[in-house]
């Protein structure tokens, strides 16, 4: 038996347990962020020294399934996951100050906080698909530049059908539906800038990353420590999510990008 957990990690959002509804991947078992290196393929995973094995063993299985529901969801193997090994994730290690997850594109890598990062695994590998798929959907782009800022930015497109699919998606996004000016979704995004005095909300990379969001919570697989907050969340009422036929529409374009995608690599 494990020794009890002190008070500071018997509180820590970990133990509070994430309702998830998926398929058992590990049947009960408990797995190591060695397993998923392993199985998907990451470049790297970095646990931070603040982080207790007993927290270590909680998350590992957390992540496990999280990831997992998110190949079931996208139809895709585990090598979309890592981005063919490219990506590597950190967990409770070097957070920023008031950021509960980032994607650092430098180190193509992403953050998790270890006690406010739930919820936002999703967004997050949203954020390092949209930069990693970049380099295979322009001709001559810089390694910087994201998919979506380069699809509004009228890079030259190299013409594949899962390329055109995807523009098709970013099309949805972030134009109206007749492409001669930005997107509702986009104009709800602006009020949110305007009311906290930055600009966030309407930047296209998180416009789509929000829109993923949106469509891995609206999947009858649940997991709230992959996603959550598209459809109650104070923020999601004011407006930062996508919502009515428009969401559903996105929806359908993503997951038939996805599928022909995972469909390519099996």
């Amino acid at each position: 038996m494990g020794s009890e957990p002190n008070k500071m990690e018997a509180d820590s959002r970990l133990h509070q347990g994430f309702f998830r509804n998926g398929q058992s991947h590990r049947d009960g078992a408990d797995v190591s962020f060695k397993d998923i290196l392993k199985l998907f393929g990451f470049r790297t995973i970095e646990i931070g020294r603040w982080v207790s094995a007993q927290e270590q063993q909680i998350a590992a299985n957390l992540f496990f399934d999280a990831l997992y529901d998110l190949c079931d969801i996208l139809h895709v193997p585990e090598q979309v996951i890592s981005l063919k090994g490219r990506l590597g994730i950190a967990f409770g290690k070097g957070g920023r100050p008031g950021v509960c997850a980032h994607y650092t594109p430098a180190k193509h890598e992403i953050s998790l906080a270890k006690n406010a990062g739930a919820g936002s695994l999703a967004h997050e590998w949203f954020h390092a698909f949209d930069h990693y798929i970049g380099q295979k959907m322009y001709r001559d782009v810089p390694t910087s530049m994201f998919a979506s800022v380069g699809y509004l930015h009228h890079q030259s497109l190299i013409e594949h059908p899962l390329n055109v699919q995807l523009a098709q998606c970013f099309t949805q996004i972030l134009l109206s539906e007749d492409k001669s000016q930005p997107s509702d979704f986009f104009y709800q995004a602006k009020k949110l800038d305007e009311t906290y005095g930055a600009v966030y909300f309407t930047k296209p990379e998180e416009l789509c990353a929000r829109a993923f969001e949106s469509l891995i919570q609206d999947s009858v697989i649940t997991n709230q420590f992959l996603v959550s907050g598209t459809k109650q969340s104070a923020l999601a009422k004011a407006g930062a999510y996508p919502m009515g036929p428009s969401r559903n529409e996105i929806n359908r374009q993503f997951l038939t990008y996805f599928g022909w995608l995972g469909q390519s690599l099996r």
